[in-house]
């Protein structure tokens, strides 16, 4: 292609809206133009790109045995109010009515309206295993959405969903999807981990997600080094770091502590390690009949004084898996006579139940507010000056160097973009919709369902996140939107400069590589800080002065220099690099 014939819009400067680098990068190279906060056009740069991984993960897709369709983007409601998701699901769900004041919903997901089509066209288990996919837009009415793609409104995603007769063969349907999965993100040119993740509000059971590893990541992603254990920091499990109890060795005494409020500020006063204090969090949970007249229930969670509350894991405890918030200042007054930083467990009421984390529940000798404003306790240990926690339990998020739960060795985290998600679902939505088959009895019986998506247009941020330097995107070859650029300095001056680059150009397209002409007659710095702006792997320039020796001058994108090639051997040239 030449460039006189396709669209190229770069800018010096990215716009003032771009918070991280993707957005930054993207803006600049002409690759997406804002329309709206979290709705972008995908201009013809970025559109090569997304068609190229589309490509990919379509034939992927179809290779594990799943079968393209297409879904609309606007639902109509019934559905929705089916599952309950209608209600449930918040503000995040675009709800829209039509001339006739019926509501429909535009689709931030298709659970609803595969499971119609399943219910009523897999009727018998002759029918079964079926995977259908579509690539498609989807709309979330993100309350702020940024970060340019990696959090827009509109997106598109491919998303995929498995019907079987039984959980066994679910959890074939799983693996085969989880296979493609690595499978395409390999082929991306993307590093990732594929991590052991919470289903969160779409349910099921089983679950992954996949990260593209990047140092501005949002998500933190736990792994042991020495092992295949990964899993996001939500569910990453965090052992004991206490193996056994220790007994008591300091009398309990009331400190002052004036002004101290945090377990920091208490550990500096008093000369102690961080790790000897102990953290309170008060919690609620309303009334199940929501009577005004009934209490609210109260939990004091301890965590140890350096790590922090993993709420996903404190919302699966009994008694808090059904929704909680934190207390309130009135609150904790009322029912523990002190302001929140001076929380602690010793004397509490019997009406308080008490969680403590595995480490927590290990220590002795430790520090802890007093429930008395201004004071500490020093030296508390479990049995003697309290009673044991009703729970001990996994509350709180893992730290760099914790045991890993395989037992291999030590923890690290490294941020991550999650880019793809696979779900086992179970019967959460064919119990909903009545989504049946008959068995070989003539019975009727739930389909098994599982859900896979992946992120098409959050793939091209996650990537340029990934890889680029000071001067643009570094794009993986498969996804690229040019492999090869060809630059002629003075192409509209120079006949010479002008025969050799269309020469070399019409035999990269006859070789099936998909090249672009610079054909623009720019001058080489901007021509250069443009496709480096833009990331193509491999550049070709062609100039006057070169010509008389015979020879091109190439660059790889990463390359720090560039190298003469004889004009003769350019095509073998860069065949080679393109293989590798």
């Amino acid at each position: 292609m030449k460039l006189s014939q396709f669209f190229i819009s770069t800018l010096k400067e990215a716009p003032a809206e771009a918070e991280v680098v993707s957005h930054q990068l993207m803006l600049r190279a002409g690759f997406i133009k804002r329309l709206s906060a979290g709705i972008y056009s995908y201009m013809p740069m970025g559109l090569r790109v997304i068609r190229k991984v589309e490509a990919i993960v379509r034939e992927e897709m179809i290779r594990a045995g799943a079968v393209e369709l297409l879904m609309p983007l606007v639902q109509p409601a019934e559905l929705w109010q089916e599952t309950g998701r209608f209600d449930k699901m918040g503000p995040e769900l675009l709800r829209v009515k039509d001339r006739h004041d019926r509501d429909f919903i535009i689709q931030p997901t298709s659970e609803e309206v595969i499971t119609d089509i399943a219910r009523q066209e897999l009727r018998s288990y002759r029918s079964l295993p079926k995977n259908f996919f579509h690539i498609q837009t989807k709309f979330r009415d993100e309350r702020r959405p940024r970060f340019g793609v990696m959090r827009g409104r509109e997106f598109t995603m491919k998303d995929a969903y498995s019907f079987d007769r039984d959980v066994p063969s679910a959890g074939k349907s799983y693996d085969a999807m989880y296979a493609a999965y690595v499978r395409i993100f390999g082929r991306l040119g993307l590093t990732f981990r594929a991590v052991a993740a919470d289903t969160g509000a779409i349910g099921g059971d089983r679950s992954h997600e996949f990260q593209v590893i990047a140092e501005t990541g949002e998500d933190a992603v736990v792994y042991c080094p020495q092992s295949s254990y990964a899993a996001n920091i939500e569910l990453a499990e965090a052992l004991s770091l206490i193996e056994v109890r220790g007994g008591a060795s300091q009398p309990l005494a009331k400190t002052p502590t004036p002004g101290c409020t945090t377990c920091e500020e208490v550990a500096t006063l008093l000369s102690m390690p961080l790790a000897s204090t102990v953290k309170s969090l008060v919690l609620a949970t309303e009334p199940p009949d929501g009577s005004v007249k009934a209490q609210a229930a109260f939990f004091l969670l301890l965590i140890r004084g350096d790590h922090s509350l993993n709420e996903v894991k404190v919302g699966k405890l009994p008694g808090l898996n059904q929704g909680y918030r934190f207390a309130s200042a009135a609150e904790i007054l009322d029912n523990f006579g002190c302001k929140p930083g001076s929380l602690g467990p010793v004397g509490v009421s019997a009406a308080i139940t008490v969680i403590a984390d595995r480490t927590v529940a290990a220590m002795s000798n430790f520090v802890c507010g007093a429930n008395d404003d201004g004071f500490h306790h020093v030296g508390v240990n479990w049995v003697r000056d309290l009673s044991e926690p009703h729970l001990v339990a996994d509350i709180r998020n893992v730290v760099e160097g914790d045991p890993s739960p395989d037992g291999s060795g030590s923890l690290s985290i490294q941020r991550g973009i999650e880019v793809g998600h696979v779900f086992y679902l179970g019967t959460k939505y064919s119990e909903a919709m009545g989504a049946t088959y008959l068995d070989e009895a003539g019975k009727p019986r739930l389909m098994e369902m599982g859900c896979y998506g992946i992120g098409i247009t959050r793939i091209l941020g996650a990537a340029v996140e990934q890889s680029h330097d000071a001067r643009g995107m570094i794009w993986p070859a498969a996804i690229a939107p040019f492999a090869v650029v060809i630059c002629p300095i003075g192409y509209d001056r120079s006949e010479a400069v002008k025969a050799a680059a269309d020469e070399l150009h019409a035999s990269l397209l006859a070789a099936g590589v998909d090249a672009v002409l610079d054909d623009r007659g720019e001058r080489p710095g901007a021509m250069f800080a443009d496709w480096e702006l833009i990331g193509v792997p491999h550049r070709v320039v062609i100039g006057d002065r070169g010509l008389k020796d015979s020879v091109v001058e190439y660059q790889g994108r990463c390359d720090t220099a560039a190298a003469a090639v004889p004009l003769a051997g350019v095509l073998d040239w860069l065949k080679v690099k393109l293989a590798t």
